[in-house]
């Protein structure tokens, strides 16, 4: 085994990776012919042509393309049980999914519906291939605060498999603060606290995540780095950060995969994991993200193993879980460094 193969045997966990961004190509076009959809896009490749950026902002428009090509909410099924497939593929254990229902409801999809069909999807994989998956929900930043306490309304009588919150949108026109609130009501339901900051805006919006919605982890995190005083906070805190390599690449968050800070981080001894956020739409999946680093970034084989313990150990899951799963991943890698020094 060499030390590729032995990066794609290791055990993951996947913190931040949003459903829609995980649609096959094959998926969308199967939908859009389904449902009479008319886009622009004709054949497989026309959607993989589609799916390059160059910047952030047009990543999204292009996201934006692809809320408007789902019209009905039985797709989700297909969608995350697809999505969880690839994630096996990779041997990642665990699996904290994301949706954005505002994005659909204004499509006239209802939030039971959506979560019906992902707990569809998520009930298939877990028997076909035993992976282990939760639900976070996405606010988005741009909702108006009635529409995001609705959401919490729907999350109550619909909470199965359901672990946390999360904005994500555009950060530099719509801060945190106004969420708070709808943060606090959520901890009250029982829910944990993620925000979406410091990847396409500085860390001042971090900071907003931090002392406006008391976040326990945050979702990408990049420019962190620019601050030594929130570096600092958020390593004796011991708050995750859950990273996202190739999508920063992909989006022009940084120029290179030797520019990104995620090697910083881990060196300053930061709760950092790993993450492919949309993969379908950058083109990568897990076992790629742990592969960038170590071609780019020179990550060993134990060091990107405890990335994965650093995933288990953020993870939203009771410790009885956390215990197994790192008893799995610990017996797996002792198995991976054997067959390492067999051949």
């Amino acid at each position: 085994m060499n030390s590729l193969e032995a990066i794609r045997a290791l055990p993951k966990v996947e913190l931040h990776v949003h459903v829609l961004g995980s649609i096959r190509p094959s998926t969308l076009l199967d939908i859009i012919i389904e449902d009479d959809i008319k886009v622009a896009y004709k054949t497989e490749q026309d959607i993989i042509n589609r799916f390059q950026y160059t910047d952030f902002a047009n990543f999204i428009s292009v996201y934006m393309e692809i809320i408007k090509c789902i019209k009905d909410g039985k797709h989700f099924e297909t969608i995350t049980y697809e999505m969880l497939e690839n994630c096996a593929s990779c041997n990642t254990q665990y699996v904290e999914l994301s949706f954005s229902p505002m994005d659909h409801i204004k499509q006239g999809i209802e939030f039971v519906t959506i979560v019906n069909a992902i707990n569809k999807g998520i009930k298939r994989a877990h028997k076909e291939f035993g992976i282990l998956t939760n639900i976070r929900v996405d606010l988005v930043r741009d909702s108006a605060m009635e529409e995001a306490m609705n959401i919490l309304r729907s999350i109550k009588a619909n909470s199965h498999n359901i672990v946390s919150i999360d904005i994500g949108g555009n950060e530099s026109a719509h801060s945190p603060k106004p969420f708070a609130p709808v943060y606090k009501c959520a901890r009250e339901m029982g829910l944990h606290l993620v925000a979406h900051a410091g990847e396409a805006a500085g860390p001042k919006s971090i900071w907003d995540a931090i002392r406006y919605l008391n976040v326990e982890r945050i979702g990408h995190g990049v420019t962190a780095q620019e601050d030594p005083n929130l570096m600092e906070y958020l390593k004796r805190e011991r708050i995750a950060i859950e990273m996202c390599p190739v999508s920063n690449l992909r989006t022009g968050v940084i120029s290179s995969m030797r520019n990104h800070p995620i090697r910083d981080f881990f060196d300053r001894g930061l709760f950092v994991n790993v993450n492919s956020d949309d993969p379908s739409l950058f083109h990568t999946d897990l076992n790629n993200e742990y592969i960038q680093l170590h071609k780019h970034l020179d990550f060993t084989l134990p060091e990107l193993f405890q990335i994965s313990l650093n995933g288990v150990d953020a993870a939203f899951v009771n410790l009885q879980r956390k215990t197994q799963l790192r008893t799995l991943f610990i017996r797996e890698y002792d198995r991976i460094l054997e067959l390492m020094t067999r051949y």
